[in-house]
Order: C-alpha cells, then sequence, then structure tokens
C-alpha cells in the first residue's frame, strides 16, 4: 500500500492529568503541568444542553473544540469521524441493569444518548455542521481505524476532516470487561495539503501485523487504562520533534505512522 500523506493543522486532548495537548508537551519536557477542572468544558455546547450531556459527549466536544480551535479552521465546514471503543460505559451499564430490572423505567433520554453517533451529533448540531459525520468502533483499535477512515476521507474527498475519539472510564461490571479506568479524549483536524496552520505531516502506512508502540510511564499506564488512549504514541512525536510509531487498525492491522513536526 502507498503511504497516505496528510497534514495535521489542530491537535485537542482531554484526561484527568492533561487539560490539553500543551499540557502534554510540557509534560514531556519534565515540567508538571496542573491537572484540569473534573469536568471538561465543552465549551461549544450552549450550557443549558451542556448540563445534559453525558460524559462522553463532554470529553469528545472538548477534544474537538481545541483542536478546531487550534487549526483555526470553521467547525460548521469539517466533515467529521467519531471513534469509541466502547462509548459511553456508564449509560450502558445504566441501560442492561434498567433492562433487567425495571425495564418500565427506562430513561428515554439516557436511550437517546446510548446511540454510539451520539457524540457526533451533539457536536455538529452544536457547530452548526452539516457536512458528512462518521462513526467507527474497533475496540482497542478504534484510534486507528479512525485515523485511517478520516486520512481516507482526507486525501479521496481533497477536504479537511476532524476525527475525534473518546472513551469514558467503566462502570458496574461492564468496567472489568473493558478495562477502563478513566477518561480520555483526543482530536486531530486532518487536512491534504500544508498550510500556514499546519503542524505536522503524517505519512500513514497500512501494515499486516499489530506492533504498537510501547511507552514510558506514565504514558504507558494511561494507554492500559482507556481504549482511546492508543492514541498517546502518535500524540507523544507530534508533541516533540516527531519520528516514527506503530498503531494498531484492528486486531490483525498496524499502522506504521512517520511524523515529521513543522518547523
Amino acid at each position: 500500500m502507498t503511504a497516505l500523506r496528510i497534514h495535521v493543522e489542530g491537535i485537542g486532548l482531554w484526561s484527568p492529568q492533561l487539560a490539553d495537548f500543551e499540557a502534554l508537551r510540557r509534560l514531556l519536557d519534565g515540567d508538571s503541568p496542573t491537572p484540569p477542572a473534573a469536568r471538561p468544558a465543552a465549551a461549544a455546547i450552549p450550557p443549558n444542553e451542556r448540563r445534559r450531556a453525558p460524559e462522553g459527549v463532554l470529553l469528545a466536544v472538548e477534544a474537538a473544540g481545541q483542536a478546531v480551535a487550534m487549526s483555526g479552521r470553521d467547525a460548521a465546514g469539517l466533515a467529521c469521524v467519531f471513534a469509541s471503543s466502547h462509548g459511553d460505559q456508564s449509560i450502558t451499564d445504566y441501560m442492561c441493569a434498567t433492562l433487567a430490572h425495571s425495564p418500565t423505567e427506562l430513561s428515554p433520554i439516557r436511550f437517546h444518548n446510548s446511540v454510539h453517533n451520539a457524540p457526533a451529533g451533539y457536536w455538529t448540531i452544536a457547530v452548526g455542521c452539516r457536512e458528512p459525520s462518521t462513526a467507527v468502533c474497533g475496540h482497542r483499535a478504534s484510534f486507528g481505524a479512525g485515523l485511517l477512515e478520516a486520512a481516507s476521507q482526507v486525501l479521496a474527498e481533497q477536504r479537511p476532516v476532524l476525527l475525534v475519539c473518546m472513551d469514558t472510564a467503566g462502570s458496574g461490571p461492564l468496567g472489568e470487561v473493558t478495562g477502563c479506568r478513566q477518561p480520555f479524549a483526543c482530536a486531530l483536524v486532518l487536512a491534504p495539503a500544508a498550510s500556514a496552520s499546519t503542524r505536522a505531516r503524517l505519512d500513514i502506512q497500512l501494515n499486516a501485523g499489530v506492533a504498537p508502540t510501547p511507552l514510558a510511564p506514565p504514558l504507558e499506564d494511561w494507554r492500559e487504562a482507556n481504549a482511546s488512549a492508543e492514541a498517546l504514541p502518535l500524540l507523544a512525536l507530534l508533541a516533540r520533534a516527531g519520528g516514527r510509531c506503530q498503531l494498531a487498525a484492528s486486531d490483525a492491522l498496524g499502522l506504521q505512522i512517520d511524523a515529521e513536526t513543522a518547523a
């Protein structure tokens, strides 16, 4: 497969330890960035909707808003790909428990928010986006699968695309299965050509076999604690001077990514 060359214009990140991409950069430089507030700001959503929005939506919208702001793009004009391994696990746990014990009490709003593309819906409505949106799921490979989908759209359509990946912490018996111990979200604005907004160039090669790049603590610990944090090897390259990393795109396929950051 010929390498897919795309360009990164914006980067968003939120976790309990890192408020944004700049916090990751400071951490890798040896600083101790101040942790963010317990609840993502998700300022793109109107206050009334924000109060009712589930955690997964807040995570996705916060990371997406950061990436779009960095890129300088108009959010309304960006096609988007939203990826998640497990969706909003607290809602899934609630749904399963309610259906098992008192199905007539199931909340229509919680059901509405349980669908896998709920974050995409909240985001596109909030920013007035009528461009195509895609929801992707690939278990621990969800970020890699989403990146491959987004890169393919960027090059096939010759247009910028917003990629967002998030997972919440596990809840109830589901949390024991998924192993997600904390929330994580990240986002990239990707474009087909270099511009004044370009932060990095990515050359992506799809390969047989999966051998994700290992990380040093605490990044490795955070990656193990959340499926969407499989993005951290690439985010770490973008925060430094570039380099090469491997990400999973499925159980059998991997992505070799060569990143060159802008001077």
